[in-house]
């Protein structure tokens, strides 16, 4: 049963008739016959097709960067030790057992997430004390800039000489490396809270502790992420750049040895499986902000 509108009082007293739910009213005189309000038309082929396009952009572009490469190394006689075709460096991973793989892997992902968690455990508790003492903040900021200044690669031989040649070291310099971009973007974050419900947390009579914990941190959260999605590639090039100096196990290790004899369609597959690492900890990361704090997120549009 149609729903009907209540008969409204038109001009001179006189009541104009009910009209109903989906017809549109016109206006005395117009001579127009009320019709129907007309429905949205539904989302054509077209706009499919567009939606299909834009979801598979990125991977049509990764095949066709894969394919001129591939062309352009069977085209133009480029050495294989310059620029192995991608068919050679399929055969690279297949030169090296799976065990083999898996070790060197394991290996560098280990000391990658040593070090990274050491850089979160530091990182954010040092900037929630520099966001609460300007003092603080002017002491330890210029060190900790001069720490970051100093090229990683210069100190690695250092800290390796000084620590040993085990998994310490390799911890050392994917924790400087990392720390910085962490402890920077949480003490930006912090400090972006809106003064508004800094004072609401004060007239409510809460805590500096309680004001970070349940009002600033929460705020910072975005930030943080932020951060914390940079730093999974920046643990993976610590990790890499601590086997270059002292390792016998591990990617940065295996790319090593493979240059110095070279075979750089294995060296080219140890970095594909660098690279895989480090999207996987940025995945793991970000499904972590989606799941742990989704309101942080930016808004779909």
């Amino acid at each position: 049963m149609s729903a009907v509108v209540p008969p409204v009082e038109g001009e001179g007293g006189a009541a104009t008739p009910p009209v109903p739910w989906g017809v549109t009213s016109v206006a005395p005189g117009s001579g127009a016959a009320s019709e129907p309000t007309a429905a949205v038309p539904a989302a054509g082929p077209m706009a499919a097709l567009l939606r299909l396009a834009d979801r598979g952009a990125p991977v049509l572009a990764f095949v066709a960067v894969i394919l001129a490469w591939e062309l352009a190394c069977r085209l133009v006689p480029i050495p294989p030790f310059v620029l192995p075709a991608p068919t050679a460096i399929v055969r690279g991973f297949a030169e090296i057992g799976l065990a083999s793989w898996a070790g060197h892997a394991w290996a560098t992902l280990r000391v990658a997430l040593m070090g990274y968690l050491l850089a979160i455990a530091v990182s954010v508790p040092l900037a929630m004390m520099l966001a609460n003492s300007r003092l603080l903040t002017r002491t330890l900021l210029p060190m900790l800039i001069v720490v970051q200044s100093t090229p990683i690669v210069a100190i690695a031989p250092i800290i390796v000489v000084t620590m040993g040649a085990d998994d310490l070291p390799r911890v050392v310099i994917t924790f400087l490396i990392t720390f910085f971009p962490i402890v920077v973007s949480t003490v930006t974050g912090l400090h972006a809270t809106p003064p508004e419900l800094l004072e609401l947390s004060r007239s409510l009579r809460a805590t500096r502790s309680r004001q970070m914990l349940h009002v600033r941190l929460p705020f910072a959260m975005p930030y943080v992420f932020s951060a914390l999605k940079i730093a999974t590639t920046l643990a993976v090039i610590g990790a890499v750049v601590g086997e270059f100096v002292a390792a016998e196990k591990g990617l940065g290790f295996l790319i090593l040895f493979s240059t110095q004899f070279f075979k750089i369609h294995q060296a080219f597959a140890a970095l594909i499986v660098l690279v895989a690492i480090s999207l996987l900890l940025f995945r793991i990361v970000a499904t972590a902000q989606r799941r742990l704090v989704p309101w942080s997120l930016p808004a779909e549009r």
